[in-house]
């Protein structure tokens, strides 16, 4: 059977719609968008696709069932008013529909309707700004379905033809970061990357880069200290973890950020471990987005 996502299509007021509208489109597999149908249709008529593809259905199996080239749009709750889908002013009432969106996908997903969750850009502030039931503290999806999901582990990470990266810290005020990069945290990000690795990459001798936090990965202490006290057990844990796991990864590190990625996108490594958002991010944008 073809595998049926369901896709949150973000915020109404951004790009999420237009994304979603393309990517349904274009993709091989089937797709369920979750969201309001006439924002769906209307971003599909922006992006020059006919809007007539995009059905409504009740239930994922319909979606299933459509004939190629269409995909079925589930709509909780009622259609939003105009004034809440206007590009670049989203609402209080458009920030509680976003979430209710992520909510439906993830349960068409827990339910076995679906075969796994596609999510499309929010907006994290109006999410919060609107007060709907579990927004209080929203700071991005990878958190929100963490504990929504009751998840003793979750690792954000992006994948690209060049490398993968993972982060050992998610979305977290910058001052914050340094005392939430510890040991265990480093350990969790690694042995989650090297076992994504072992799933998508054909090379037999696979190699992770870990990053260190500070310039130069600290300067031998000159510049800070997180390398050794935090970065370097975690990856002794890790490297325990993944022999008892059974995954064969050379761990190198704590390599400095800049050369760790640069080595990457040659081919030295199939993996990088970062420290922060940005840290894996900015890269990984520039040679995959």
């Amino acid at each position: 059977m073809t595998a049926l996502l369901a896709l949150s299509i973000g915020c109404p007021s951004g790009i999420g719609p237009e994304v979603s509208a393309v990517a349904a489109s274009e993709s091989r597999e089937k797709i369920v968008l979750v969201g309001d149908l006439r924002v769906i249709k209307r971003a599909a008529r922006r992006r020059g696709i006919d809007p007539s593809r995009f059905v409504g259905v009740a239930e994922a199996e319909q979606a299933r069932r459509l004939a190629a080239g269409s995909a079925g749009v589930i709509q909780p709750g009622p259609p939003l008013a105009a004034a809440d889908s206007v590009p670049g002013w989203p609402t209080p009432r458009s920030g509680r529909a976003q979430l209710a969106w992520v909510d439906a996908a993830c349960d068409l997903v827990l339910s076995g309707a679906a075969d796994a969750m596609v999510t499309g850009p929010v907006s994290k502030e109006v999410i919060v700004s609107s007060k709907a039931p579990g927004s209080e503290g929203f700071l991005g999806h990878t958190e929100y379905l963490m504990a929504r999901l009751r998840a003793k582990e979750v690792v954000m990470a992006f994948s690209c033809d060049a490398f993968a990266t993972s982060l050992v810290t998610t979305h977290l005020r910058l001052a914050e970061v340094p005392r939430s990069v510890t040991a265990a945290a480093v350990s969790r990000a690694t042995f989650w990357l090297a076992w994504l690795l072992h799933r998508v990459s054909a090379a037999s001798d696979l190699r992770i880069a870990v990053s260190g936090l500070n310039p130069h990965a600290g300067e031998g202490g000159l510049l800070g200290s997180e390398e050794r006290r935090c970065i370097q057990p975690g990856m002794a844990r890790a490297a325990a973890r993944m022999k008892k796991g059974g995954l064969s990864v050379t761990l190198e590190g704590p390599v400095p950020a800049e050369t760790a990625f640069r080595l990457a996108s040659k081919g030295r490594y199939a993996g990088v471990v970062a420290m922060y958002h940005d840290q894996a991010t900015i890269p990984m944008k520039l040679v995959g987005f």
